[in-house]
């Protein structure tokens, strides 16, 4: 699952440091179920990559991250998981555990890098700062469990 917004700009820092960056493009905070697997990694990305979330010469949203040369930060976020539909304290039993979790999110490194250069990422499990400019704003929720 991946919420995925539109920015004019993005950037990560762990402890005071910054660790990634994206101009113009999107950011997706990214989580992992244990039903993922490789086939639900790359629809998102590729939908990600592909999204036509850009405006166009007249003003539609027509033109995705390669149309504009834009660039890409994935941010892991277990949270995306969070259900909140009972009480007021958030379940994330859906999201999976930390260490598949881990793997997921190396495979997804490995998979959008190689689908999309300018892709940047976050750090897994690290006490992250999250700084944007939202465009539009412009926000996307993709699931791969809602793929028909």
């Amino acid at each position: 699952r991946a919420v995925v917004q539109r920015v004019l700009e993005a950037k990560v820092d762990v402890g005071g440091k910054e660790v990634a960056r994206a101009g113009k493009g999107l950011m997706a905070l990214a989580a992992f179920s244990s039903t993922d697997d490789s086939s639900s990694i790359k629809f998102i990305i590729d939908k990600i990559i592909n999204l036509r979330v850009f405006e166009d010469t007249e003003g539609k949203l027509n033109l995705s991250l390669n149309d504009i040369d834009g660039s890409l930060l994935i941010v892991p976020n277990f949270t995306v998981y969070g259900d909140a539909r009972k009480g007021r304290r958030p379940s994330f039993i859906m999201s999976a555990k930390p260490d598949e979790a881990r793997g997921l999110f190396e495979e997804t490194m490995a998979i959008a890098k190689n689908a999309f250069e300018k892709t940047q990422f976050g750090v897994f499990q690290a006490d992250m700062k999250v700084y944007l400019i939202n465009d539009g704003p412009v926000t996307i929720l993709l699931d791969s469990d809602k793929i028909i």
